[in-house]
């Protein structure tokens, strides 16, 4: 029995104190629940530690969700599926411990948690179940590197084992042939296989101790079962063969087996650990000092010592250390590996900077705005350490199978040698049962998943496509409809000129310079727009004299004895500006949604001389992504707050299927809920704090980093650029990871389906069994890498 108390959010009145207590009475495992509105706290009382879990879920579908916080642990001994299920178990069984979810491919534990939990309990379970473990933020001692550490032990092992493994090995050679005479003597065969399985074999003793003591079973097990059964037997022959006899001895079956098996585990691992190279890439970026400009002068300091507020000097060359913004100086900075964006990008006073982005040319001079774990860097390292430790919806069905696996493998194993020793004799049925147990071992079949999500999740973040959690990456490869916000989605977000109009024999570019005039010292959307026109057009003029702004009109001035006047239809109304010219025009403009604006002046009449149409322009790559969905066979809508004809003309120009517009925020949530009951799997694309709901309610959201931080929690992949081109790239990844997964689930069952069975039947050896498993487990993590050659676009 376990008690805890849990902070609940969300609770102001009695009525929500009786939902809270029926929401928990009704979840399993709970004894009894007492409700606190006052502290907004539950005590409740639980059956076993692991059910907290469920009551957690039962809080957060009944609207009050519980105070959590997440950690990643690293595990050692994982090795194969059925040890993430008895880690699994052993965390859950910590009081206070909500969710865990282990990988094997990274030999990480994601764990939701309560915050009173203890840590050092955590750990120590883990050390029971036979994983000890260490928290992934907690920086290990200076120089040391475990996995680094682990893979030389590993590969030591390997050598030694192989050294004294290959004289039992190549001495059945000549045997094979007719050859006698070459054998090991039968005494050194005793001790080079002893060593080999006793000494280089011991992890195999360890891990199956560890299982049968969690009354479950895992690869350990079979290894040491299977070759400690060859060893015996051979053992037993020798010390039973009259003198003078040669006994038989199968010493190289149960060596080569051990060596093959630590083969399979140092390749995997050295596989493995390119599957963890993003993160690497990433976590190097930091600097580790700083140029802190002080009264003193500048001068480099550690980069611990850094504070919000505090003025830095990043020279041409160096990487920037913080996220902060540019005070003074400016450049070209490189960020290509925190947004994908190849090309430098230009920062001026005034802009932000990212940590870890390359100053490639100028000196710039920043202000701090975050460090350490709050910088854009850390939480891109966060959000792909979460998704590569997350469990994708396929691999629990995984790990479901394997938790009977094992029992199944020693039950047909036992049944290979009862059968065997009637109709093969005891000795060969019992080499047939060794090859069952070791072609058996699940190593593969826990590595398909986890590989393939790891590769497929660190590859998209090099690109600008970040996948905070494993099931929207494998959700992602069913999305049939792909909904799309309008405002700085699928357009840049703010006005741009998309029309300067004059009537027949005025001139155009008098009228533009009247219009940059007046306009110089406005601070509208709208004049920035017009200003920008101009630039692109090489024109300028000296600012307006006796400057006014009529608010929700226009602006007004002089230009040497000219009075000019530019603002909407209202102003030219009270100016009693005629625009009956115009009407035509303005009516094409105004049916693609487009804002107009007109210049007038009085030269004794007062009369338009220009038009200006607003709109805001699309991305340059808003126009592509649509064909790319269609050709993939999606369907795409358009779902805007703004004007039945603004987004109408979008959808027109970008042949979006179909187009909702004047949606309110609510409301586009409810028409995804209303496409997701048609069977579709929907994919909602937004940036503002508008599409939040709509991203969260989305089977896969998707939101631009570009906009904002509410957006990007709300989705399940974030776009580092605001590049709507990365939409079908973040789709098309996920069904290149799908397809890995599948291929490696297949092959995976294939060698344990075909293995088995032949392995039975005594037409796989043992040496042949260890050696096919080894291979096996290789195959999936080298199949897994092949997605690091993916590239946006490529078939």
């Amino acid at each position: 029995m376990s008690t805890v108390t849990l902070n609940i959010g969300g609770m102001t009145c009695a009525s929500c104190v009786r939902r809270v207590e029926k929401a928990l009475q009704a979840s399993p495992g709970v004894r009894s629940a007492e409700v606190n509105l006052a502290s907004e706290t539950a005590r409740v009382e639980l059956e076993r530690p692991a059910d907290l879990g469920p009551a957690a879920e039962a809080l957060s579908e009944a609207g009050y969700p519980i105070d959590v916080h997440e950690r990643q642990v690293e595990l050692q001994g994982m090795t194969c599926a059925s040890c993430v299920r008895r880690a699994e178990k052993a965390l859950l069984s910590v009081e206070g411990v909500i969710r865990a979810e282990v990988n094997l491919a990274s030999e990480q534990a994601r764990l939701t948690m309560l915050p009173s939990t203890d840590s050092h309990a955590v750990l120590e379970a883990l050390d029971r179940a036979g994983y000890p473990g260490r928290w992934a933020d907690e920086k290990p001692s200076a120089g040391e590197d475990p996995a680094r550490h682990r893979l030389r032990l590993e590969r030591r092992h390997l050598i030694g084992a192989a050294i004294l493994s290959a004289p039992l090995a190549l001495g059945m050679i000549p045997e094979l042939v007719g050859v006698h005479g070459w054998m090991v003597p039968p005494l050194a065969q005793l001790l080079l296989a002893s060593i080999v399985q006793f000494y280089f074999g011991a992890r195999f003793y360890r891990g199956a101790w560890h299982a049968l003591r969690n009354r479950t079973g895992n690869m350990d097990l079979l290894v040491a079962i299977g070759t400690s059964a060859g060893w015996t037997l051979s053992t037993w022959n020798l010390m039973n063969t009259a003198p003078g006899q040669m006994p038989a001895l199968y010493y190289e079956a149960s060596a080569v087996i051990i060596t093959f098996v630590l083969l399979g585990k140092y390749l995997e691992n050295r596989a493995k650990g390119q599957t963890l190279e993003a993160i690497r890439a990433l976590t190097a970026l930091r600097p580790d000092t700083a140029r802190l400009r002080g009264p003193e002068g500048d001068r480099l300091v550690p980069l611990e010592e850094i504070r919000t507020n505090d003025v830095l000097v990043v020279q041409p060359g160096e990487r920037i250390p913080v996220d902060a913004e540019v005070v003074d100086g400016g450049g070209h900075v490189d960020e290509s590996m925190l947004t994908g964006e190849s090309l430098p990008v230009s920062r001026q006073p005034g802009d932000r900077v990212s940590a870890g982005s390359m100053n490639q040319d100028g000196v710039l001079i920043i202000r701090t705005h975050a460090v350490g774990q709050d910088t854009m860097l850390s939480r891109i390292v966060r959000m792909v350490e979460s998704a590569q430790a997350s469990k994708a919806p396929i691999q629990r069905l995984v790990d479901q199978v394997s938790a009977i696996f094992v029992p199944v493998v020693l039950g047909i194993a036992l049944l290979t040698w009862l059968v065997g020793s009637a109709v093969l004799g005891a000795e060969q049925a019992l080499l047939n049962a060794i090859a069952v147990l070791v072609i058996a071992c699940p190593c593969a079949l826990g590595l398909a998943t986890p590989t393939a999500i790891m590769v497929g999740t660190g590859i998209a973040a090099r690109h600008g496509i970040l996948i905070r959690d494993a099931q929207a990456l494998e959700l992602a490869h069913r999305v049939d409809t792909v909904i799309f916000d309008k405002t700085g989605t699928l357009t840049v977000g703010k006005p741009e000129v998309s029309a300067f109009d004059t009537l027949p024999g005025d001139n155009a570019n008098q009228a533009l310079s009247w219009a940059v005039a007046i306009q110089k010292h406005a601070e509208h959307p709208l004049a920035a727009a017009l200003l920008r026109h101009a630039e692109s057009q090489q024109i300028d003029a000296a600012p307006a004299v006796d400057f006014r702004v009529l608010p929700g009109r226009g602006a007004s001035g002089t230009v040497g004895d000219l009075r000019l006047w530019l603002g909407n239809r209202t102003m030219m109304r009270e100016k009693g500006v005629a625009l009956e010219e115009w009407d035509e025009l303005a009516a094409k403009h105004e049916a693609r949604g487009r804002t107009l604006s007109w210049l007038a002046v009085d030269d004794g009449s007062h009369h338009a001389v220009a038009m200006m149409a607003f709109a805001d322009a699309l991305k340059p790559g808003a126009a592509a992504t649509i064909r790319q969905l269609s050709a993939l066979g999606i369907e795409t809508w358009l779902i805007s707050g703004d004007s039945q004809a603004a987004a109408a003309a979008v959808g027109e120009e970008l042949g979006i299927s179909h187009v909702e517009a004047q949606v309110l925020p609510e409301d586009k949530a409810r028409h995804v809920e209303a496409l997701r009951q048609q069977g579709r799997t929907v994919a909602m694309i937004g940036d503002g704090i508008n599409d939040a709901p709509a991203l969260a309610a989305a089977d896969v959201g998707m939101a631009m980093a570009t906009g904002t931080d509410v957006a990007m929690h709300s989705a399940g992949i974030t776009l580092m650029r605001g590049d709507p081109t990365l939409v079908p790239a973040a789709l098309d990844i996920s069904r290149h990871t799908w397809r890995k997964i599948r291929q490696n689930l297949f092959w995976a069952f294939i060698y344990n389906s075909f293995g088995i069975p032949l392995a039975a039947v005594g037409l796989l050896s043992p040496m042949m069994a260890g050696a096919m498993m080894a291979a096996s487990s290789v195959s999936v993590v080298a199949n897994a890498l092949l997605l690091r050659r993916w590239k946006p676009g490529a078939p």
